[in-house]
């Protein structure tokens, strides 16, 4: 809503002194969203005055028309005689009155006007059209012609209003009030604690059986309907400058003097009304729903197929009308300057049409208008009379009309809304002991009636169908009183209740991996089906059963995530195309895996708190939600440097975060090979932990497979790890323990198992752990050997064992019988010889 200052001030006496950014401020203070204040005219220095063109002289011998004029401009100019301008414009003749600019003005954006010499003539001002003048869109682009009343040497830019403050208001649904001057002076008022001249406060004659025949079939999408005839209009009467600028300050096209009109009182009190030529309507006025398939050409020219449900005005013909959206071509008032006989009678309607209704058909046919932005959001229904009696006012005043005295007016029974609330609500919603004094004016301010004492009845005004409830006045005082007054107060936390050990597990892997090296990716819990065929999943995959929303952002991601992959790889594709192609990624978050046992949603009451079982129903129609953690590397994982060799990622780093990731928690980790999707089947690893003494799977983690790389456009040799952190919690044995450093020294023996080929390192240090004992402290692969050396088919294994007592220092020969054990159990379980031996 676009509000002119000028006009803000007929119905708030504000003070000389404020700008439209003081306005601004008190309106944003009281919870109006006032998005900018726009200076028009700002720049412009006179003299800027009316002229009277005396002469036309055409130029000729140039490539377009050119016109040499003179101009009576008053004394405007010093000397009283006329001015000599050229001008290219044709859309004025000689005796028409114009706004002429002389030399020493300066127009918006500082253009300076001076005499100078053009197509062989010295041109001393200008001519102007409304584009030079900043005055917004009027039809036409071209110069202004002003009516023949106004005498040469008045001057234009006090006669014209240029030089304004607009404030550019967004009006949220629940303040369609707002979408008027009514509205927003009430506000003001309120804001600056001033009286508000009510422009609705209009003398209406009652209701006779003599007005223009009206019949209203559903009462419920009409709830009222007021009309009025105006006779005797003259065709050729033109709306006033100052109604023409004061709508195209508001952003709207003065476009004849009948609509202009309408436009007018829908900005001033923000009643939708609509204008028909009474000759062109045959019998009378209906409302009614429209019969499936029938059409109406609108005021655009389109022809619409209308629906059941829209709400059309029609005469004995048909639809006349799309109800509160857009009138009909085929009663559209004529305009005299484009028609052989303007328009001379008219029926004015001002309704009330339901809200819900005029929104659907205005999304239905895709057309919003100014009428239907201010039905969708509430309009008054009480001012529907009032803004037909001020327009009839209007047409009589500037088209020499005359009213008469039939007034229509069917309205449905209504009660007034009425809501109890306590006296000290607001104070207890704010947390501030505003009082029951306090609470009353402002309800009173914004139009309530009040009843009571400590139990207040309040009855709504008809312009705020956003009050039903206690809260609803309870915000009207609280942003009356200002929010800026609400004390900041933070809540104070019960002691001993901090983060849960499950909390503190999931920011203690987010914090390793980080160091790690890795970089934290959000991404959003959507995938397509897409996806998991590039994945390479087989059709029974667990992960291919997603739960799918109903109403989802996208049509290409319509499904909860089952895996965390697809968005770690997405962003790894869009960042390595994008340059950066050393690449470590992770997320945590939950993944939505539905088991196919999960029952049908309840709906919960709102009137009191749910039962136990009703919300057990609820979890129970949830899907299993675990959270999980992923990492996917590319490119380099160590960069080279005068330091040496870079090394690049691989399917070890991978693994290697599932170890990080394990150790944050205190748990061992158990790795095999496997082969899982999408992974390469040769470079998979199976991820064990384990819970209550038996091993679970906690995820995989490898080298992805080539075709999945091509299918996703991922760089070569891209792995990735993927883990469940609620197993991980399962496991973890009692509360995690600091280490501890001992006093004692180490002892470490190295050794080199030779074993084939296939059997895994993991197994080699399985046994090595169990055949070492209670002296093990750590166990370290540090090479892997092949050669002609061990015999085809072989391969070197060489550990560091570290042994260490806690409580005194080991002897060589304590130190070298753990580590015969441990190379005697692996011998057993692998088959492994010590190297050398």
């Amino acid at each position: 809503m676009r509000v002119p200052l000028s006009w803000l001030r007929e119905y708030v006496d504000l003070p000389a002194t404020e700008t439209g950014r003081d306005v601004q401020a008190k309106l944003v203070a009281v919870g109006l969203e006032v998005e900018t204040v726009e200076q028009t005219g700002a720049g412009l220095k006179g003299p800027l005055v009316v002229g009277q063109v005396l002469t036309i002289e055409e130029l000729e011998g140039f490539k377009k028309p050119i016109r040499f004029c003179t101009v009576d401009v008053g004394d405007a100019n010093g000397t009283g005689e006329p001015q000599e301008i050229v001008c290219g414009a044709r859309n004025f003749a000689v005796g028409d009155k114009v706004v002429v600019v002389l030399p020493g003005a300066v127009l918006p954006g500082d253009f300076a006007i001076a005499a100078r010499k053009t197509y062989g003539k010295t041109s001393h001002g200008m001519i102007c059209s409304t584009d030079e003048l900043g005055m917004g869109d009027d039809g036409t682009h071209g110069i202004i012609v002003l009516p023949p009343e106004y005498e040469p040497g008045t001057d234009a830019i006090e006669l014209l209003q240029l030089v304004d403050e607009v404030l550019d208001i967004a009006v949220t649904p629940d303040r369609g009030y707002c979408l008027s001057m009514r509205g927003v002076a009430r506000e003001t008022a309120t804001a600056y604690g001033l009286p508000l001249r009510d422009p609705a406060l209009l003398d209406v004659p009652a209701p006779n059986a003599f007005g223009y025949p009206v019949k209203v079939s559903d009462p419920i999408g009409c709830s009222r309907f007021t009309a009025r005839t105006v006779t005797g209009l003259r065709p050729e009467a033109r709306s006033p400058i100052w109604m023409q600028r004061r709508l195209q300050k508001a952003g709207m096209r003065p476009i004849s003097l009948a609509v202009d009109v309408t436009n007018y009182v829908m900005l001033e009190l923000g009643q939708p009304l609509h204008a028909y030529d009474r000759t062109r309507v045959e019998g009378a006025i209906g409302v009614r729903r429209a019969e499936q398939g029938e059409k109406l050409t609108t005021l655009d020219g389109t022809q619409r197929v209308l629906d059941a449900e829209d709400l059309v005005i029609t005469d004995d013909r048909g639809p006349i009308g799309l109800a509160g959206v857009m009138g009909g071509a085929h009663t559209e008032i004529a305009d005299a300057a484009t028609e052989d006989a303007g328009t001379t009678e008219v029926v004015i309607e001002a309704a009330h049409f339901d809200a819900i209704s005029i929104a659907r058909t205005a999304r239905r046919h895709k057309l919003s208008s100014e009428a239907s932005r201010r039905f969708e959001r509430g309009v008054d229904p009480q001012a529907a009379a009032a803004a037909a009696q001020r327009t009839v006012d209007l047409l009589v005043l500037l088209a020499g009309g005359t009213a008469e005295a039939g007034v229509t007016e069917i309205s449905a029974p209504s009660a007034p809304r009425t809501i109890a609330m306590p006296a000290d609500h607001p104070d207890r919603v704010a947390g501030v002991p505003y009082g029951r004094e306090t609470v009353v004016r402002r309800l009173q301010e914004v139009g309530c009636d009040v009843y009571g004492q400590d139990e207040l009845l309040v009855t709504a005004p008809s312009w705020r169908p956003d009050l039903t409830a206690p809260n609803d006045l309870a915000e009207e005082v609280i942003r009356l009183e200002g929010y800026e007054n609400l004390p900041s107060t933070l809540p104070t936390p019960p002691s001993g209740r901090g983060l849960t050990e499950r909390q503190r597990l999931h920011r203690r892997v987010g914090r390793a991996l980080a160091g790690a090296g890795y970089v934290e990716a959000l991404s959003y819990p959507f995938i397509g089906r897409a996806v998991l065929d590039q994945l390479g999943l087989e059709q029974d995959d667990a992960r291919r059963r997603t739960v799918t929303l109903v109403n989802p952002l996208s049509d290409e991601e319509p499904s909860l995530r089952t895996t965390l992959l697809p968005g770690l790889l997405g962003a790894l594709r869009r960042n390595d195309g994008r340059g950066s192609h050393d690449l470590a990624l992770f997320e945590t978050g939950l993944v939505f895996r539905p088991t196919g046992e999960e029952t049908r949603a309840v709906r919960l009451p709102v009137d009191r708190r749910p039962t136990d079982e009703e919300i057990a129903a609820l979890d129970a129609a949830l899907p299993r939600q675990p959270r999980r953690a992923a990492v996917v590397l590319a490119g380099a994982r160590e960069q080279a440097g005068w330091w040496g060799k870079g090394r690049p990622a691989t399917w070890a780093d991978a693994i290697e975060a599932a170890r990080t990731i394990a150790r944050e928690a205190g748990v061992e980790l158990t790795v095999r090979a496997d082969r899982h999707a999408p992974w390469h089947p040769g470079r998979c690893a199976a991820l064990y932990v384990t819970v209550d003494g038996e091993e679970v799977l906690f995820g995989h983690a490898g080298e992805l497979h080539p075709r999945v790389l091509k299918e996703l456009h991922l760089p070569e040799r891209t792995s990735a790890m993927e883990v469940e952190l609620d197993t991980l919690e399962r496991a973890v044995d009692g509360a995690l323990q600091a280490p501890r450093i001992s006093t004692f020294p180490v002892a470490t023996q190295d050794v080199a198992l030779v074993v084939a080929d296939g059997v895994p390192a993991a197994a080699v240090e399985q046994a090595l752990r169990e055949g070492a004992g209670e002296l093990l402290e750590s166990l370290r692969l540090f090479d892997v050997f092949t050669g002609e050396q061990i015999g085809e088919g072989n391969k070197s294994l060489a550990y560091a064992l570290r042994f260490r007592a806690p409580d005194r220092t080991l002897t060589v020969e304590e130190a070298t019988a753990a580590r015969d054990a441990a190379v005697a159990l692996a011998a057993e379980r692998t088959g492994a010889v010590l190297r050398g031996a």
